[in-house]
C-alpha cells in the first residue's frame, strides 16, 4: 500500500507538467515571430528608402510602369500641389501700384536689360506683305540650306491692344500647315531635346534626340533645359539660327506657321496621372474654322492620322501663358529679313518684353488674384532690368498661394530679382524648397553660390558652383561664376 500511495502523486505531477508543456509555446518560437515581424518592418522601410533615395526618377518610373501601386512610394508633393508662400499675405499695396504703372514706362527707363535679354536689338527691315495671301501655305519637302525658296510673306496682323487677340483674320489664311517635321517620341525626361530635334528636322536635320540630350543635359535627370539653352544648341550645332522671345500671341504663332517657320513654345501641362509640369511642343498646323492648333508633341504623339495633337485656341493660350508665352523660332539665315518683318516689334527683345509686360499687367488688372499674370509681370520686368519692381510682382504671385510647386524648376527670374535687390535669404529659401523636391536642379545650386559669393563666403560659393557643374558640365553661368572667384 505504501508503494502504491507514494507513486500516485508522482504520476499526477507528471501529467500536470506534460499539460503545462503543451499549453505554453516554446520561447524560441515567440522570439522568432518577433524577429520576423521586425525584419518585415525593416524591409518595408528599406524598400521605401531605396526607392526614394537610391533609385533615380527614371528607374522609379520603370518600376511604376510595371507595378503601378509602387507610385505610393514616391516623395509626397507639397501640400495642395502649390509652391509654399514665402511672403506675408498682408501688405500688397506696392504690388497693386504696379497696375497703375504707365504702359510705356520701360521705354523711358535707363536700366540695362538682363543677360537673358541681350540678343541683337537691331531694328527690323520691313518687307511689304503681299496684298493677297494664299489660302494656305504647305511645305511638301523639308527645306535645306541649299534648296530653300523663300515663300511670299503673309501679312502680319496689327494688334489693337496688348491683349487683343489681334487683328482681322482675313490678313491670315484661315488654315495652314507646315510639313516636313519628323516626330520624336521623347525618352525619359527628354522633352526639350526631343522637341528642338523635331523643329530642326524641318531643315533636314538627321540627328536624334539622344544627340541633343547628350549636349543639352549630360545628366538625364536634369529637370530643366531652358529656351535659351535650346536656342544655343541650334546656334552651335547646326547651320540654322534660333531666337527666343516672350509675349507671343496666337496670331503671331499662326503667322509663323503660315510662312513656314518652325516654332517651339513652352507650356505648362497637367497630363493624366501627373502633376503640373513644364513642356515644349511644336505647332504644325492651325484651323480657324475649328479654332484648333495641331501640335507634334514629344509626350502625346502626333494625333489622329498623324495630323498633330488637336488643342483649342483657348487651351493653347492658357497653357502657354504659364511661361509668359515664350517661343523659339528656328530659321535659316537667308530668311532673317522676312522673319524680322513678320515679328515686327517682337524682333526687338526689349520690345517683346515690354509687350509681354503690358499683356500681363492687363490680365492682372482684370483678375488681381491671377498668379500667372503677376509671375509674367515679374519675368518681363527682369528682362527689362527693373529688378525692384520685378521683386514686388513676384511677391504678389507667391502671395496668391496658387503657383504650381514645380514652377521655379523652370523659371529663374525670381532668383535674379531677389538677388539684385539684396534679398539673399529669400533666394536661399527658394533654392532650398526646390532642392527639397529634386536635387537635379543645377540652377538652384548656382543661385545659392551667387548669394554666398556676395556674402564673401567664397569657399562655400566654390563648392556650390562645382556642385552645379557636376550636374551639368555645360552650365556656362556656373563656370563663369566659378572663374570669377579666382
Amino acid at each position: 500500500m505504501r508503494d502504491l500511495h507514494d507513486t500516485q502523486p508522482s504520476r499526477i505531477h507528471h501529467f500536470q507538467r506534460r499539460d503545462q508543456g503543451l499549453s505554453a509555446p516554446p520561447r524560441f518560437l515567440f522570439w522568432g515571430l518577433i524577429i520576423i515581424f521586425v525584419l518585415v518592418l525593416l524591409g518595408i522601410a528599406g524598400i521605401i528608402f531605396g526607392f526614394r533615395e537610391v533609385l533615380q526618377p527614371a528607374q522609379q518610373q520603370r518600376i511604376i510602369d510595371q507595378l503601378p501601386f509602387m507610385s505610393i512610394l514616391r516623395r509626397p508633393t507639397p501640400i495642395g500641389g502649390v509652391f509654399p508662400t514665402l511672403v506675408a499675405p498682408a501688405d500688397s499695396d506696392s504690388a497693386l501700384s504696379l497696375l497703375d504703372m504707365p504702359l510705356d514706362f520701360a521705354a523711358t527707363s535707363t536700366a540695362e536689360p538682363s543677360a537673358a535679354a541681350t540678343e541683337s536689338t537691331a531694328p527690323p527691315t520691313r518687307i511689304p506683305p503681299t496684298a493677297t495671301p494664299s489660302p494656305t501655305i504647305v511645305q511638301d519637302v523639308a527645306p535645306t540650306a541649299q534648296n530653300q525658296q523663300e515663300p511670299e510673306p503673309v501679312s502680319s496682323p496689327e494688334a489693337t491692344s496688348p491683349t487683343a487677340a489681334t487683328a482681322p483674320l482675313n490678313t491670315l489664311p484661315s488654315e495652314a500647315r507646315i510639313s516636313g517635321v519628323r516626330h520624336q517620341q521623347q525618352t525619359w525626361n527628354n522633352c526639350g531635346p526631343a522637341t528642338i530635334t523635331m523643329a530642326l528636322s524641318y531643315y533636314g536635320w538627321q540627328r536624334d534626340q539622344a544627340y541633343a540630350g547628350a549636349r543639352l543635359k549630360p545628366n538625364r535627370e536634369d529637370k530643366n533645359v531652358s529656351p535659351h539653352e535650346l536656342a544655343g544648341f541650334v546656334e552651335e550645332e547646326t547651320f540654322v539660327e534660333a531666337i527666343v522671345r516672350m509675349g507671343g500671341t496666337l496670331d503671331l504663332l499662326k503667322l509663323l506657321v503660315a510662312n513656314g517657320f518652325p516654332v517651339v513654345i513652352e507650356t505648362g501641362e497637367m497630363f493624366e496621372a501627373y502633376d503640373w509640369i513644364g513642356h515644349y511642343r511644336v505647332p504644325v498646323a492651325y484651323d480657324d474654322n475649328l479654332q484648333l492648333f495641331y501640335f507634334f508633341d514629344s509626350f502625346l504623339g502626333v494625333g489622329d492620322a498623324a495630323q498633330g495633337v488637336a488643342i483649342s485656341y483657348a487651351q493653347v493660350d492658357r497653357d502657354w501663358r504659364a511661361f509668359n508665352r515664350t517661343f523659339i523660332v528656328v530659321y535659316e539665315p537667308q530668311r532673317e529679313s522676312l522673319l524680322r518683318a513678320l515679328l515686327d516689334t517682337h524682333w526687338d527683345v526689349r520690345d517683346a518684353a515690354q509687350f509681354a509686360f503690358d499683356t500681363a499687367q492687363d490680365e492682372a488688372r482684370r483678375q488681381p488674384q491671377d498668379a500667372f499674370a503677376w509671375l509674367n509681370m515679374g519675368t518681363s520686368l527682369v528682362a527689362l532690368g527693373r529688378h525692384p519692381e520685378a521683386a514686388v510682382a513676384f511677391d504678389q504671385a507667391n502671395r496668391t498661394g496658387k503657383l504650381p510647386w514645380r514652377v521655379f524648376w523652370y523659371q529663374f527670374g525670381i532668383f535674379e530679382a531677389y538677388f539684385e535687390v539684396g534679398r539673399y535669404d529669400d533666394v536661399l529659401s527658394l533654392a532650398r524648397i526646390n532642392l527639397n523636391n529634386s536635387s537635379e536642379l543645377e540652377e538652384s545650386y548656382y543661385w545659392q553660390g551667387r548669394v554666398r559669393q556676395a556674402q564673401g563666403k567664397n569657399q562655400q560659393a566654390e563648392s556650390l558652383y562645382r556642385h552645379a557643374l557636376a550636374y551639368n558640365p555645360n552650365f556656362d553661368a556656373a563656370r563663369d561664376a566659378l572663374a570669377s572667384l579666382n
